[in-house]
C-alpha cells in the first residue's frame, strides 16, 4: 500500500529537478520537504538556476500573497550523481502521494513546466542562435534576431461520459499500466473550441456521440506542457467501440464495479471521485 505524504514546502526553500523526477532527501514517510536549501545547489555545478515570480495578480516578482519571494528551481543535468541519501522521484508519483496536493503543489507544478521548457528552449526557432533569457518577464530572447518565445502551454480535455442508466465509461489506453482505465482525453486542434475536442476525441476514441457537454475543473499538467480542462457529457447515441490505436478497450462500469483507477492528484481521478459522490 502506497504511503501519503505531508509535503513540506520552505519559505526560502528551491525546487530540485533531475529530468522528470523531482530531488527529494530521505525523510520519513509522512513528512517529505519538497523544497529544498537553495544552497545545495552547489552540489551540482553545471545546473539551470532561475526563478520565477508566483502567480499572484497584482503582485511584482519577487513578491507573493505572503509577503515571500519568487520561485526558485535548479534544473540538474539527467548525467549527474546524486549525493548520498538524495533519490529521484517522478513528479507524477509526487503528486499522486501528497495527501493535500493543492497546498504548495501549484508553486512545484509551475517550477518544473519552466523548468522542463527551458531545456526545450535553449536555441532560437527562428535563426538557431543560443536563446537568453528575456528582462521583466518569464521569456527567452534570441540576442541575434530578437524573437522571444514564451512557455508553451498545449490545451487538452477529459471527459467522464455517463449514460442513461447511471454508469460511466472509462477506457485503457495502450499506454496505461495494464488494468488502468481512465477518461477519455486528447489535445486540442487549431481553430478548435474545448467543447469541439470533447465531441471529436470520444468520436475517434470510442465511436459514440455527446449532448449536454459541461466545463467542470481544470488543472495544469507540466506532462510535458499541458493544461487539462475537465467535462461532464452524457451519452447520446452510437455503437461503443475502441478505436484500436490509442484506446484497447472501453465499457461501461457502475459505481459498485470499478476497475484499477487513475492516482490520486490526477484532474481525471478528481471528477471520477466527483461522479461517485452524486456531485458532477
Amino acid at each position: 500500500m502506497n504511503c501519503r505524504w505531508e509535503g513540506r514546502f520552505l519559505k526560502n526553500g528551491a525546487f530540485f529537478f533531475q529530468g522528470t523526477s523531482l530531488l527529494l532527501r530521505v525523510a520519513p514517510d509522512s513528512a517529505v520537504d519538497l523544497e529544498l536549501s537553495s544552497e545545495f545547489k552547489d552540489l551540482f555545478p553545471s545546473s539551470d538556476v532561475f526563478a520565477v515570480p508566483p502567480l499572484f495578480s497584482g503582485k511584482t516578482a519577487g513578491e507573493d500573497a505572503d509577503g515571500g519571494g519568487d520561485i526558485f528551481c535548479v534544473s540538474v543535468p539527467p548525467d549527474a550523481p546524486l549525493p548520498p541519501g538524495w533519490r529521484a522521484t517522478p513528479v507524477r508519483r509526487v503528486l499522486s502521494l501528497l495527501r493535500e496536493p493543492a497546498v504548495g503543489a501549484s508553486n512545484m507544478l509551475r517550477a518544473f513546466h519552466i523548468a522542463q521548457w527551458r531545456l526545450e528552449s535553449l536555441f532560437c526557432g527562428s535563426c538557431g542562435c543560443k536563446n537568453g533569457d528575456a528582462s521583466g518577464e518569464t521569456a527567452r530572447l534570441c540576442p541575434a534576431c530578437g524573437r522571444m518565445e514564451y512557455p508553451r502551454i498545449a490545451p487538452a480535455i477529459l471527459v467522464l461520459i455517463t449514460n442513461d442508466e447511471g454508469k460511466a465509461l472509462l477506457a485503457h489506453n495502450t499506454t496505461f499500466t495494464p488494468g488502468v482505465y481512465s477518461l477519455i482525453a486528447g489535445y486540442t486542434e487549431a481553430g478548435e473550441n474545448l467543447e469541439d475536442t470533447v465531441a471529436r476525441e470520444t468520436r475517434e476514441e470510442v465511436n459514440i456521440e455527446l449532448c449536454q457537454i459541461r466545463y467542470i475543473a481544470s488543472q495544469p499538467w507540466p506532462f510535458p506542457h499541458s493544461l487539462m480542462t475537465g467535462f461532464s457529457a452524457r451519452y447520446a447515441g452510437g455503437t461503443l467501440r475502441p478505436d484500436g490505436v490509442e484506446i484497447e478497450d472501453a465499457r461501461w462500469f457502475g459505481r459498485d464495479e470499478l476497475p484499477q483507477l487513475p492516482g490520486q492528484g490526477s484532474l481525471s481521478r478528481r471528477l471520477v471521485d466527483l461522479w461517485l459522490a452524486d456531485e458532477l
